[in-house]
């Protein structure tokens, strides 16, 4: 028993009352092969990770995949298929690649675009 002027502690049983909750970690919220490569081809139709995350609940009625963790991976995808450009190198390279008149300056010294 542990005791202040203010509050007192009593623990009856010091074990757990319950189950140990495994839905709060990384490892049962990560997606199978299967749903990442369902997650890219939802990406390139454009399907918002909102509703991404409906067809993944209504596909496994277990499932414990978060939103935020729907967001990361599409990030994940996007950046690896911008291949290590920055965001206006991209736009620049998808306007030049899809025959759009690109106009663009460089830095005199640091030769940045």
């Amino acid at each position: 028993m542990a005791t202040s002027e203010n509050w007192q502690l009593f623990v009856h049983d010091g074990r757990h009352n319950h189950k140990i909750g495994i839905y709060n970690h990384s490892y049962a919220q990560a997606l199978t092969a299967e749903q990442l490569k369902q997650t890219e081809q939802f990406m390139k139709s454009h399907v918002p990770p909102r509703n991404m995350l409906q067809f993944f609940r209504e596909q496994n009625v277990g499932c414990t995949v978060s939103a935020q963790k729907i967001y990361n991976i599409v990030a994940k995808i996007k950046k690896n298929m911008m291949q290590g450009q920055n965001t206006v190198e991209e736009v620049l390279y998808l306007c030049a690649q899809r025959g759009y008149i690109v106009f663009y300056r460089k830095g005199k010294e640091s030769n940045i675009q």
